[in-house]
């Protein structure tokens, strides 16, 4: 009797520890090493001592390679939000996932979109919201590690209308994973670069809303490295 307890026991264990991991999104997915092999020395030489604390992301939002099951064509960008990752779909059914920080609910961008812009330590120009809410800024932030959108900015298009929202860099890498900037999805800005070097003008970007998540599905699986 006790050893088939056990045995059930442990079986129950086995089940409930698989479904926790699949859906967590956890299972089958390869660390991609950061590297710095997409800077140009223009880049290292700003990001050499920046004026923001360098930390560890957690390694959940590290990039990583993963299983990608649904039907984006490679070359698509995928935000999931209510996760905080960004898909780059890849072929053969794989994708890079890298870990972000997206907009508040309130001020968060959900839809299709397009990459209409690609920008190298881009300027900032605060709209008259952000002066209202976070200001007051000066007209324009000339590109720079102190600058907001980082070191690269993708800059989303409806049509030939800006829709005003970036995936961008961040001079504050401690919010990735989080829901707190003014709408634009944040990166760290070494996955902005390598992002950056991935995506070709025109590439579809299509944004979740909240509550939309794919990341708990288990549509994601893969190695482990």
């Amino acid at each position: 009797m006790n050893t088939k307890f056990q045995m059930r026991s442990k079986l129950k264990l086995g089940l409930s520890l698989a479904a926790t991991l699949l859906m967590a999104g956890c299972m089958q997915t390869t660390l991609s090493p950061s590297t710095d092999a997409s800077m140009t020395p223009h880049d290292k030489q700003l990001l050499a001592n920046p004026p923001y604390a360098e930390i560890q992301v957690p390694e959940q939002y590290r990039r990583h390679v993963v299983d990608y099951d649904r039907p984006e064509a490679p070359g698509t960008i995928l935000v999931d939000s209510d996760a905080h990752y960004l898909f780059y779909v890849l072929p053969d059914h794989k994708a890079l996932r890298y870990g972000v920080a997206v907009g508040e609910e309130a001020m968060a961008f959900s839809g299709t979109a397009t990459v209409g812009r690609k920008a190298e330590w881009p300027d900032w120009v605060p709209t008259p919201g952000e002066q209202a809410r976070l200001g007051p800024f000066p007209k324009r932030v000339s590109g720079g590690p102190a600058n907001p959108l980082g070191a690269r900015a993708l800059y989303l298009f409806q049509g030939n209308t800006d829709t005003l929202y970036r995936i961008h860099g961040t001079n504050q890498p401690e919010y990735i994973g989080q829901s707190v900037s003014s709408g634009c999805i944040r990166m760290t800005n070494a996955d902005a670069i390598d992002l950056f070097d991935r995506v070709k003008m025109g590439a579809n970007v299509v944004v979740l809303p909240p509550g939309q998540s794919v990341a708990s599905g288990g549509l994601f699986g893969g190695r482990r490295t």
